[in-house]
């Protein structure tokens, strides 16, 4: 099912943080707001996509005001009930198509994975022209990483659909119906997609930022 021809120039791109989650194995809470090496997690991210994108909104449920020192639009779900990464995605697919006519994709980040590659969104880009594809996301070590992804402002009619009529919520069920590219990337010296679930990630995240061997 395409959604764009494969020879169309992907110009200008909308940045969508993922903050919806529920972060239960954290305590509850934002989970994007805990710290590491003295920054927040969402912090680190904006450090890490600075630039690589020509509008950027926050996803996140509740009070915005929790958010009001980065300075971000924040967006809440346009799908309730916590439908999942899905219903981010959806969120920011309408919300270009509503704001932004001039940007016809949408890149998706998860706030809680402080280490991702800083050319994530140009190789995504890349993949999409060379394969012809609809939409890209980011692999490591055997795994897709399904929100760190490129997609179409054109498929948001198709995604609604999906999980209003279907109740789909998986990510990957939803892809599987289109060309997905998958952006490999090394895990030399520590994946870059290490994401902070438990306390034991975040203790894991400070061993990569702290100066020594296999640290950033």
């Amino acid at each position: 099912m395409r959604t764009s021809e494969p020879s169309d120039p992907i110009d200008k791109v909308l940045g969508v943080l993922l903050a919806g989650g529920q972060a239960r194995r954290m305590g509850g809470g934002d989970k994007c707001l805990l710290e590491l090496g003295g920054k927040s997690l969402l912090a680190h991210t904006l450090e890490r996509i600075h630039g690589s994108v020509d509008a950027l909104i926050l996803n996140a449920p509740g009070d915005p005001e929790r958010f009001s020192d980065f300075g971000l639009e924040v967006v809440g779900d346009v799908i309730d009930g916590f439908a999942g990464p899905l219903a981010g995605v959806l969120t920011g697919l309408e919300w270009a198509a509503q704001n932004r006519e001039d940007i016809h994709w949408v890149a998706t980040f998860a706030t809680d994975a402080p280490f991702i590659p800083t050319d994530l969104v140009a190789r995504l880009k890349a993949a999409i022209i060379d394969e012809g594809a609809d939409m890209a996301c980011a692999a490591s070590n055997g795994r897709v990483h399904p929100v760190f992804a490129l997609w179409p402002v054109a498929a948001r009619q198709e995604l609604r659909d999906a999980m209003i009529d279907e109740d789909i919520r998986k990510v990957d069920l939803w892809t599987s119906r289109y060309k997905l590219a998958r952006v490999e990337y090394s895990t030399d010296p520590f994946d870059p997609f290490l994401n902070i679930n438990t306390p034991e990630d975040l203790i894991e995240g400070e061993r990569h930022i702290s100066p020594g061997p296999g640290s950033l």
